[in-house]
């Protein structure tokens, strides 16, 4: 039985205002397992499975109860660790009545969950973004965004190892033109856990997206971009992007004269096909402007859904072609680095804990 996923990682999970709205009771797979995630009258997030162990009836349909979740099925009780504490009409509960809780961690809006051994869960290792927490000086969407991908979720991070694709995916939007995928050469750095990659573009004309935030008297000034990123297992993005003055010198870094973004990217399996995809976009010049934050967040939908149209497609003929072997470019050494790492702790997992086929003789279909 092949390992599809990295269970000994954080994986975002959901912003928490996705909890709020659902009734501080969200229902949402991540790599493969159905979970129930609800917010407890001590403020503490909660995820557990979400097949009560009974007859497996949905718990994310339940009823909280201070920290406790009821099944509105039989109405067995559940505490925050997943034990059975109450099952209506009989006065013992056996220790069989329980089911899987898992680590939460609540950071920068985002709840991250750890899917493998509780104990090597270590709040310290999630890659929190800071923007996020930095109100003052860093200004995002009034609502972080969330998209659902029909697509396998590396099938995105190979999207985002490569932006040469800028080029021609978002030429009206993101990129501005293909001159990007010709001029500029990406600085790569392959890291213990991912990829490092800074790609300038020099002496060129502001991109699309950018042009509707700047005042008219700059659309014509010529611009140094750096896009300046990481990407960690399981699936953390994480962009610094300066817009400089033709010919400014890095090497001094002032940055009084220019304009910087902050892009988080987190890609999460919900199953082998599909993907939950949670992005901020944020700016730290004239972060009291509502219009600058609304264009930006429908400049960059813009791009993503050009990227999900094309993912999407790729997952489909892929599907269709099993058999097809890919021929690999230059531009393919990032995101080569990234799939050696993830088929790297794959391996690794396997070794201490190996997946095992169970046949199940007790199945109620």
């Amino acid at each position: 039985m092949k390992r599809i996923f990295v269970e000994n990682t954080w994986y975002a999970a959901a912003w928490d205002y996705e909890v709020a709205e659902a009734d501080n009771k969200l229902a949402r797979t991540i790599c493969e397992v159905p979970l129930v995630f609800y917010k407890g009258e001590s403020g503490d997030y909660i995820a557990l499975d979400n097949r009560c162990c009974h007859r497996a009836a949905a718990l994310s349909s339940g009823r909280v109860e201070g920290d406790c979740i009821r099944c509105m099925y039989h109405g067995i009780l559940y505490d925050k660790d997943g034990k059975g504490l109450e099952v209506p009409g009989q006065k013992r509960v056996p220790a069989s009545i329980k089911v899987r809780s898992y680590p939460v961690a609540h950071k920068g809006g985002m709840l991250w969950i750890w899917m493998g051994d509780p104990a090597l869960a270590n709040e310290d290792d999630i890659y929190d973004f800071p923007p996020l927490s930095q109100p003052e000086t860093w200004r995002g969407f009034d609502k972080p965004s969330y998209l659902h991908y029909k697509a396998n979720w590396l099938l995105i991070v190979d999207n985002l190892a490569d932006f040469s694709h800028v080029a021609f995916v978002h030429t009206n939007t993101l990129g501005g033109s293909e001159d990007y995928a010709y001029v500029t050469n990406p600085d790569v750095e392959k890291l213990d856990d991912g990829i490092g990659i800074k790609r300038w573009h020099h002496n060129s004309d502001a991109p699309p997206f950018h042009a509707k935030v700047i005042p008219e008297n700059e659309l014509s000034d010529k611009l140094d971009r750096l896009n300046d990123l990481t990407m960690h297992i399981p699936g953390i993005f994480l962009m610094n992007t300066i817009f400089a003055p033709a010919g400014w010198d890095a090497e001094k870094n002032d940055r009084s004269n220019c304009r910087e973004y902050r892009n988080c990217q987190f890609m999460t399996p919900e199953t082998r096909n599909t993907t939950h995809f949670f992005w901020n976009y944020l700016h730290n010049d004239n972060i009291e402007n509502d219009a600058t934050s609304a264009s930006l967040k429908e400049s960059l939908m813009e791009g993503f859904i050009e990227d999900k149209v094309i993912i999407e497609e790729q997952q489909l003929l892929l599907e269709e072609s099993p058999d097809f072997v890919p021929k690999f470019i230059e531009a393919d050494e990032a995101f080569a680095h990234f799939r050696t790492i993830w088929n790297r702790r794959l391996r690794e997992e396997d070794e201490v804990k190996p997946l095992v086929f169970k046949e199940n003789k007790k199945r109620i279909l």
